[in-house]
């Protein structure tokens, strides 16, 4: 077994935050529990991580156990003193490039967020001031490009996937970049990285030196999830509900690609904000695709959510199997017709402030054994609720699988415990007995233990 191999430097940036005040400091390096200094080596050791195959955040973080990160201002600019770093993140003992842009963007979100936001939108209500913040944050990160018609389009899937599939996503970016289409991710491996690199070829052949390949994450995923080298405009938010937020105001269209818990996660979000009866009228292009022999996959997901929020939702996305170019078009066609709607509306081209979403897809979902097993999944609600519940679910799945508070609190307390009637606990059973089956939880399927168990809901059950 290979020595893992570590580097001890300092690091200064390339262009921006070449100062921070004192007391931005302290933040950065105060480990209690109110401090910066926890969440920034993590969110710093997941960057440097790059291209690890590990997606157990407490795996990486146990492996690199003796990593360290300290923050000083010397002549005038700042120095990360990166201790016992991973090598691969360096060539000739010089950090990538890449890489350490990685680094900065870390720090100045996780530094904005803590310092600047509190005050950023007096008077709104609490949807108001979240959707608010989630804009703060992307023009903080030079994200909100203004005039420029819709062109980025997300791609969400799993970072589990085969060759087969993983080729697949390729194909797909590369037809998005011939159409000067830019590309949005969770900025991970797998199915978001696949996309990126599908499209900087395309970019190359149509001489698009301004390629877009936009990269969101949160510091719960980064390190299972760490970003792809070929991001090159990363963002963190602080929590995942602002990261979805961010994807749906940010991106004009949405293309999914085979995955696990997650990715159902996102499915689950985009469908139950257009259920809304507020959105009934906002044109939305959401294709779900994949190559030939990810049929069942699809005929998996089309199945539950019909199941469970009805037919009727299955009329806001589009189906398309082993057809790249065919992605491509109706990705530009949905793009067009959102272009005319934003000029009749007057809406924003960079940020769709209208797009309604509701409180129960905005507020942070904490996935504990008591809020897991008290989530209401019950028909008797409206459609998008339920759906906001679902997500819930999946949300504890994915961290129970992967990030680490998650990770540690099945180790103490045994699996989550999801209460559902059973209208709606067989498809969702159905639905992750596939994702088990085909491997779609965790890079290390062989090893794979369900961090969940389903049961039938109490009458009394309560939504969280």
């Amino acid at each position: 077994m290979m020595t893992e191999q570590y580097v001890t430097t300092s690091v200064t940036p390339l262009e921006n935050l070449n100062s921070l005040s004192p007391y931005e400091i302290d933040q950065l390096q105060d480990a209690s529990q109110g401090g910066l200094y926890r969440l920034f080596r993590q969110c710093c050791l997941a960057v440097l991580n790059s291209g690890s195959e590990l997606d157990s955040t407490k795996q990486v973080l146990d492996r690199f156990s003796k990593f360290d990160i300290r923050i000083s201002q010397k002549h005038r600019s700042v120095q990360l003193e990166l201790v016992n770093a991973p090598a691969t993140a360096f060539v000739n003992g010089e950090i990538i490039t890449g890489i350490r842009e990685h680094l900065f963007a870390v720090l100045r979100d996780l530094l904005y967020v803590k310092t600047e936001l509190d005050a950023c939108c007096p008077g709104a209500n609490d949807s108001e001031a979240i959707t608010n913040m989630v804009f703060h944050i992307l023009r903080h990160a030079d994200a909100i490009r203004p005039h420029v018609k819709p062109d980025l389009v997300v791609c969400w899937g799993g970072h589990s996937i085969n060759r087969n599939e993983y080729e697949y996503t390729k194909h797909v970016g590369y037809e998005l970049g011939l159409r000067a289409m830019n590309i949005c991710t969770g900025c991970g491996p797998g199915a978001m990285k696949g996309p990126m690199k599908g499209a900087t070829i395309s970019h190359a052949k149509q001489r698009i030196k301004a390629g877009r390949y936009v990269g969101i994450s949160e510091p719960g995923i980064i390190a299972a999830e760490s970003p792809n080298p070929i991001v090159n405009e990363l963002i963190i938010m602080p929590d995942i509900e602002k990261r979805l937020e961010a994807f749906v105001r940010l991106g004009h269209g949405i293309i999914v690609f085979p995955g696990g818990a997650g990715t159902a996660e996102e499915i689950l979000y985009i469908l139950g904000i257009l259920l809304h009866e507020k959105n009934h009228s906002i044109p939305f292009p959401l294709v779900l695709t994949g190559p030939a022999g990810s049929e069942s996959y699809f005929e998996n997901v089309d199945r539950f959510i019909r199941a469970t929020l009805g037919d009727s939702v299955a009329q806001r996305y589009t189906i398309i199997v082993d057809d790249p170019h065919q992605v491509a078009e109706v990705m530009r066609e949905g793009l067009e017709q959102v272009t005319r709607y934003r000029k009749a509306t007057s809406e924003s081209f960079h940020y769709n402030w209208q797009l309604y979403i509701p409180e129960p897809f905005q507020q942070p979902f904490e996935p504990t054994h008591e809020n897991m097993a008290r989530l209401n999944l019950a028909q008797e609600q409206p459609s998008f609720e339920l759906a906001a519940n679902l997500r819930r679910a999946l949300s504890g799945i994915v961290a129970g699988n992967v990030k680490e508070p998650g990770i540690r609190a099945i180790e103490q307390h045994g699996p989550f415990e999801i209460c559902a009637e059973p209208e709606i606990m067989q498809p969702l059973d159905q639905l992750l007995s596939a994702f088990v089956e085909q491997r779609r939880m965790k890079i290390n399927y062989k090893e794979y233990q369900p961090c969940y168990r389903l049961k039938h809901q109490e009458p009394e059950a309560e939504s969280v």
